[in-house]
């Protein structure tokens, strides 16, 4: 079995395997030393965060740390891959819908929102220079990066890990999945789970699918993760930079795996967005996808694989 330890960071678990059981003390110290910097510089919900000083100096050119300009690459990457579907100029929709926090503390508000909707779409006006690493925000953006750090923040310390300690490694930040080195024998048993909410643990999931992966990166973008109530209306945090609103989609959960763990988060986190395009788009790009509708009924993709197995147990990783 390989060595496991998970810990809580970045507003969720963070679990590491390693195929070498004697390496999970170091291992976990290489994690908590990646997540702590990518929060310090990516955090929204920080006042001393990298990102807040951006954030509070609109139209001033701001140099940024190698971190933080690779996490503003993979964003506006993002957007620029979707259209602006993934759009991380949304920061203002989500503080208007109520995310205006950590959001184990924004959920526990639940009295009406007092704004209106405030759509995105600012992406093509904030000027990055990354040779440089200076960044100009507009006036009227507030900059999110949200899934994209964290699915980045994977890859960054599965490489890492993996490369200081010489061997297979598997990293999970609440679904998000990054693998480096060489796997275990068999490769790594991954758990789908269709229904997970914000409070869902590997202990109290109950996967739908159990795949195997050996190298990239997994994730899974869904409705039902990060939900809260405003003044009796549901709301989550996949957001229409074109309304400002929770996107409403045909699909509840999406899982794709792709070269990283980066490219997978864009890609299922766009899928929720486009709706009943999103199947045929994902066969286009030949990303492995399983998408779940709202009354469960699954559609696979790109040769992601048929059926449910769930006689084994997972390596104590849901996705």
């Amino acid at each position: 079995m390989p060595g496991t330890v998970t810990i809580d960071a970045l507003g969720t678990f963070a679990t590491v395997l390693v195929t070498e059981r004697n390496a999970s003390d170091f291992a976990r110290e290489l994690l908590v030393a990646e997540l702590t910097a990518v929060d310090l510089a990516c955090s929204r919900f920080r006042p001393d965060s990298e990102l807040a000083a951006i954030n509070a100096a609109p139209g001033r050119l701001v140099r940024v740390s190698p971190l933080l300009a690779d996490a503003l690459a993979a964003g506006l990457e993002a957007a620029r891959l979707t259209d602006g579907d993934v759009d991380p100029t949304c920061g203002l929709s989500l503080v208007r819908l109520g995310y205006d926090r950590d959001f184990a503390m924004a959920r526990t508000d639940t009295s009406p929102l007092r704004q209106p909707p405030l759509p995105g779409g600012n992406w093509r006006r904030v000027i990055f220079d990354p040779g440089r690493r200076e960044v100009r925000v507009p006036g009227d953006t507030l900059i999110d990066l949200g899934a994209t750090a964290k699915a980045r923040a994977a890859d960054r310390a599965a490489a890492r890990i993996s490369a200081e300690l010489g061997c297979g490694t598997l990293v999970n930040l609440g679904g998000d999945i990054s693998v480096a080195g060489d796997p275990p024998q068999g490769g790594w048993l991954v758990g789908i789970a269709d229904d997970a909410g914000f409070d869902s643990t590997a202990r109290t999931m109950t996967p739908s699918q159990l795949i195997v992966i050996r190298d990239g990166g997994l994730a899974t973008s869904s409705t039902l993760g990060r939900t809260w109530r405003r003044g009796g209306v549901r709301l989550h945090h996949i957001v229409d930079p074109a309304t400002g609103l929770p996107a409403t989609s045909c699909w509840r959960t999406v899982s794709v795996a792709a070269a990283t763990c980066v490219d997978a988060n864009i890609a299922s986190t766009a899928a929720i967005l486009r709706g009943e395009r999103a199947a045929g788009w994902l066969e286009g790009l030949r990303l492995p996808a399983r998408l779940v509708r709202h009354d469960g009924i699954v559609r696979a993709v790109a040769g992601w694989p048929v059926g449910v197995r769930t006689e084994s147990s997972p390596a104590g990783v849901i996705s």
